[in-house]
């Protein structure tokens, strides 16, 4: 089969050999790729340093017939990202990037929107609070496979009156993808309290409104959302928010 070329972002890199290495990679031309680059560990090879983890590279690679590992024979660095490596925070948001694309992405489904918005976190992460860059990728990264929240209206009947209580707190349902009218909440196990002032800034996140500091309500509802269509808490997560405590 003939070469393929993209621009990838490296998001997972295991040791297969003394010599070789498994890199997991989410590129803008056909999302994620996962190869096998031979000679990749030996210091005078090839690929340099271009499948570290979090390196934005250009990458050559043949696609196996089969299934398995497909085959990188080319790997050029093209950005490291140094604002990650003087801010311990900012890099635990990098390394959550990287785990939602590869454990939240499927193998050769491309969303150059989310790759964008991956890129783009990873540089500015440090000159925007990081709790709104990271909300904002995560809102980024749902969209895209389908799961972006409904605000406007009950995200079960669609009804678009009385979603708010008289203190204006609203309900947000996982499950359901969106806030709850009062007679859909009932029955929904996974159902979350969510403040007025914590609904206007969920609001303010999902539209292209200035990014401003995320309340820990607000960090808490979207960590349990993705965990909700992970099936499983990231690894991250805690590590991120934590480190904002």
């Amino acid at each position: 089969m003939p070469a393929e070329k993209a621009l990838a972002l490296v998001v997972r890199g295991t040791d297969w050999s003394e010599t070789s290495r498994i890199a997991t990679v989410f590129t803008r031309e056909f999302g994620k790729v996962r190869g096998l680059a031979k000679g990749g560990r030996r210091l005078r090879s090839g690929f340099e340093i271009a499948f570290d983890l979090l390196s934005l590279c250009h990458v050559v690679f043949l696609r196996k017939a089969s299934a398995g590992l497909d085959l990188f024979t080319e790997a050029q660095l093209v950005e490291r990202f140094p604002n990650l490596r003087v801010d311990l925070r900012a890099l635990y948001a990098g390394y959550y990037v990287a785990e939602l694309l590869a454990d939240g992405t499927q193998d050769y489904d491309p969303h150059p929107i989310l790759f964008d918005a991956a890129v783009d976190t990873l540089r500015s992460v440090t000159a925007n609070p990081v709790a709104a860059r990271v909300s904002r990728f995560e809102l980024a990264w749902l969209k895209e496979l389908g799961y972006s929240p409904r605000l406007d209206a009950c995200a079960v009947c669609g009804a678009e009156e009385q979603l708010a209580d008289s203190d204006g707190r609203v309900v947000y349902g996982p499950t359901a993808g969106g806030v709850l009218c009062p007679r859909c909440r009932l029955g929904a196990r996974d159902r979350r309290p969510l403040s007025a002032a914590g609904f206007t800034g969920l609001r303010a996140l999902v539209s292209d409104a200035p990014l401003a500091d995320v309340t820990p309500e607000i960090r808490s509802l979207l960590g349990f959302v993705v965990s909700s269509v992970l099936t499983r808490r990231p690894k991250m997560l805690d590590y991120l928010d934590g480190a904002g405590r």
